[in-house]
This record gives C-alpha cells, sequence and structure tokens, in this order.
C-alpha cells in the first residue's frame, strides 16, 4: 500500500475528503517525525512504538574489492510493533 492508496482508505473509513484524510496524515508523520527527532518516544497502545536509536561506528567491507572502510556512528528511526499488532500478523 502506497500513501496514495493509505489516503483513499483513511477517507473512506472516516467519510472525509481525501484532502483532509492528507492532512491528517501529514500531520501525523510530522508529529513523529519531530518527536522521534528529538529524542524522544510515540506509543501507539496496540499498534506499536517509534523511537531513535543509536548505531556505533564500525568498520565493513567494501563488497567489490574487500578493503576495510570506516562507517560513522549514526542516529536511526525504529519501529516495534505492540503486542495487538503483532498478534494479527
Amino acid at each position: 500500500m502506497n500513501k496514495a492508496e493509505l489516503i483513499a482508505k483513511i477517507a473512506d473509513d472516516a467519510s472525509i475528503t481525501k484532502t483532509q484524510a492528507n492532512s491528517c496524515l501529514d500531520s501525523f508523520v510530522e508529529a513523529v517525525t519531530k518527536t522521534v527527532k528529538g529524542g524522544g518516544k510515540v506509543t501507539l497502545v496496540g499498534f506499536g512504538t517509534f523511537s531513535v536509536s543509536k548505531r556505533a561506528a564500525r568498520n565493513g567491507r567494501n563488497p567489490q574489492t574487500g578493503a576495510v572502510i570506516k562507517i560513522k556512528a549514526k542516529k536511526v528511526a525504529k519501529f516495534k510493533a505492540g503486542k495487538e499488532l503483532s498478534a494479527k500478523l
């Protein structure tokens, strides 16, 4: 499912226009992004938790040459599925 299909589904389920559904989805994504970027967590009970995780610097290998390269430390987005979502899968 892509964004357009998700917007259409939200609009149908909530009996709102696609424009309103798009605004809602954009607002949700923006709120989650701001919170996670600031180091916080967003927990939706039954669905899951969005958070940020730190990856340490490490050594990797170039697959073409086999040469050792350094991979910088970075922050990555993380999602952990909630109990209800996991049970439905």
